[in-house]
């Protein structure tokens, strides 16, 4: 991460690298679904509001200014986009940015082999490259209710521990770490 001069200009590079990060996600097919998925980075200023994808729009033409910030309540803030976000998304990012404030970026999408996989309910073998980087670090949350309550928001932030990922059952995957660049990397390994 580079030095920045102030943090409105670490704000700045954050929505960029962030969008920029939708954008791959977009290119690779992880925004199949439409409004499935959700990718929120904590705010370098406010510290715990966090900025977070809109609601409906494709991940493939996401732009710094399409960002969304939003509060621990649930209300989009000025200075970003005031358009909806996604419900679910804020209910399981709320909840882990509060019980990780080591964590930075949270990546969370469901593509179809990782819905398939998730729903064996057990963990990465570290049978290769990609499954070394969550040996010992990574875990199971069982039995996803299909949709996120705050109870279950709280549940999965509870499951993460102290890990750089989850596999939530039948559901898909979130990997939690201090930049976007490498939630978005790691999302891409552990899908």
């Amino acid at each position: 991460i580079p030095r920045f001069a102030s943090l409105e200009d670490e704000r700045e590079w954050s929505k960029l690298y962030h969008a920029a990060a939708l954008r791959w996600l977009g290119l690779n097919g992880y925004n199949n679904e439409g409004a499935g998925g959700h990718l929120t980075v904590r705010d370098p200023i406010l510290r715990d509001p966090f900025w977070i994808n809109p609601h409906g729009v494709s991940f493939s033409y996401m732009k710094p200014d399409d960002l969304c910030l939003i509060n621990e309540n649930g209300e989009v803030m000025e200075p970003g986009n005031m358009h909806a976000v996604n419900p679910a998304g804020f209910v399981i990012h709320v909840v882990v940015h509060k019980a990780r404030p080591d964590v930075v970026a949270a990546c969370h999408c469901h593509s179809i082999p990782t819905k398939a996989f998730s729903a064996l309910g057990c963990k990465l073998e570290p049978i290769n490259q990609d499954g070394c980087r969550f040996y010992e670090d990574h875990s199971i949350y069982e039995g996803f209710g299909g949709i996120a309550f705050a109870q279950e928001g709280e549940r999965i932030a509870k499951s993460i521990s102290n890990n750089k990922g989850v596999i939530l059952e039948n559901y898909g995957i979130l990997t939690v770490v201090k930049t976007v660049d490498a939630a978005t990397f790691l999302f891409g390994a552990m899908d």
